[in-house]
């Protein structure tokens, strides 16, 4: 069992996923994030009604209205890339059969709130969005809020089978590839991972 302490630098602007519209959050987003221990203290941190109109997709804000990650962000951000790399031949990830299973149960991100450091002022990214419908093809416009590359976060990864730890700093590289956030098939979100510190843990520390 070992305990991974992290430090992500993002090397492209991030985007805010969570809808600032309170009721859609609760309804839709909030209901899709099942590690979540309270759906409403995640709807709770969705603010900033006054500076930014509904629909738009934003940071969640800690206490201190800064802007933060929650932890079930990284362990979906370790779903979706060991997902696309158990594909790759001779990776990690490819070795891992039940990797949902793996990730929910032996992987944990210790910090509910990972703050989001930046100095930067945050921004707003629009986008255009097209779709083919029944009726044709539609155009509208996305909005997010945007946090500058050279953002830094930092959070400790507890791993209970040390099997798994090749794998987690794998994920962890693939950031410079496809990173967190809204709009990552554009290359927004990538980081960097330093691991600060790799230390053993015991079961029974975990527990007291």
């Amino acid at each position: 069992m070992k305990i991974l302490q992290c430090k992500l630098t993002t090397i492209e602007a991030m985007l805010g996923t969570a809808s600032n519209n309170k009721e859609l959050h609760s309804e839709f987003i909030a209901s899709h994030a099942p590690d979540a221990p309270s759906r409403e203290e995640e709807i709770a941190a969705v603010g900033v009604d006054e500076v930014i109109e509904k629909g738009m997709t934003v940071f969640s804000r800690n206490k201190d209205g800064k802007p933060i990650l929650w932890d079930y962000q990284i362990k979906g951000f370790f779903k979706d890339a060991c997902g696309v790399l158990r594909k790759v031949k001779g990776t990690k990830s490819s070795k891992i059969k039940a990797y949902k299973k793996e990730i929910d149960g032996l992987i944990f991100v210790q910090e509910r709130q990972i703050p989001v450091q930046t100095a930067e002022e945050l921004t707003n990214c629009q986008r255009p969005l097209r779709a083919q419908t029944a009726q044709g093809e539609r155009n509208s416009l996305a909005s997010s809020e945007e946090i500058a590359a050279g953002a830094k976060m930092e959070f400790s990864i507890l791993v209970m089978s040390d099997d798994l730890v090749p794998a987690v700093k794998e994920w962890l590289s693939y950031g410079k590839l496809r990173g967190l956030g809204q709009w990552r098939n554009s290359g927004k979100g990538r980081f960097l991972c330093e691991i600060l510190e790799e230390r053993a843990a015991e079961f029974s520390d975990i527990l007291d």
